[in-house]
């Protein structure tokens, strides 16, 4: 990703307002934006999701074909992850393989659903050490104004949800859904001088000194926690955003059903 520079006047705006619990686009800052879901938008795809956060857009697609296991775990199959940051999407996307910001990206996601065990990649093994499911995830970022963390988590969760094993195409049996555990939710927080604030837009994250995604299945557990840029969080920062990762994943179970 090139380098991105706010303007001094632009970065005291955005801090001044936060100090009056504000934020520029009138949310405050335990606020989410506003959140578009579309499921099952890849005719082509084994399940796949397409998911807008205010102006950052994402759209993940799922693959899943036969395979053979890895050495160390033959009773299991294959879950794997990528993302890939087009230049359509922004002026600080650049061309080529994926850098470390789409290899970030990936394993956050990918952290947040393996730890969760939303997949249970033990039933998708059919012969054990020689014949599994592999089960491929790849996320796009479309548009983006801040936040991809939760927005390609969202679509990969969404996308995972409405996958469907392929049996039938390939003379493994039956067509069934991919066994789904769990909804694992992202929560991530951003600091800005003093201040946290949930679901930044891009100047947020452009100004903020450190960065704390958090997932919890379900029943409210934490399952993966990744934090992100140089600052640092005191204990009582990172207790607030545990408990505001909880309250707003059951807030967005809710939207998605």
């Amino acid at each position: 990703m090139s380098e991105h520079v706010i303007s001094e006047i632009k970065r005291n705006h955005i801090t001044n307002l936060l100090k009056e619990g504000r934020r520029v686009d009138g949310r405050g800052p335990e606020d989410f934006r506003e959140m578009t879901l579309d499921v099952g938008c890849i005719e082509s795809a084994d399940g796949s999701a397409r998911v807008k956060l205010g102006r950052t857009e994402v759209i993940a697609g799922v693959k899943i074909i036969p395979g053979t296991p890895f050495a160390d775990t033959p009773n299991s199959g294959v879950l794997t992850m990528g993302a890939e940051l087009i230049p359509m999407a922004h002026p600080t996307f650049e061309s080529g393989p994926p850098g470390e910001d789409a290899i970030e990206l990936a394993r956050v996601v990918d952290r947040g659903v393996r730890e969760s065990g939303m997949v249970d990649v033990k039933q998708l093994c059919m012969v054990p050490g020689e014949s599994v499911w592999m089960c491929f995830v790849d996320m796009y970022a479309l548009d983006y104004d801040g936040n991809l963390f939760d927005a390609s988590s969202l679509a990969t969760v969404l996308a995972l949800r409405s996958a469907v094993i392929p049996g039938e195409q390939y003379g493994k049996g039956e067509n069934r859904p991919l066994p789904v555990t769990c909804t694992p939710v992202s929560v991530t927080s951003v600091k800005i001088g003093n201040d946290l604030i949930l679901d930044p837009n891009f100047d947020e994250e452009m100004i903020s000194s450190a960065r704390l995604t958090v997932t919890t299945d379900d029943k409210g557990n934490f399952r993966a926690m990744q934090k992100g840029g140089r600052g640092s969080i005191t204990r009582d920062e990172l207790s607030l955003c545990l408990d505001r990762a909880v309250e707003k994943g059951k807030a967005v179970r809710k939207i998605i059903g």
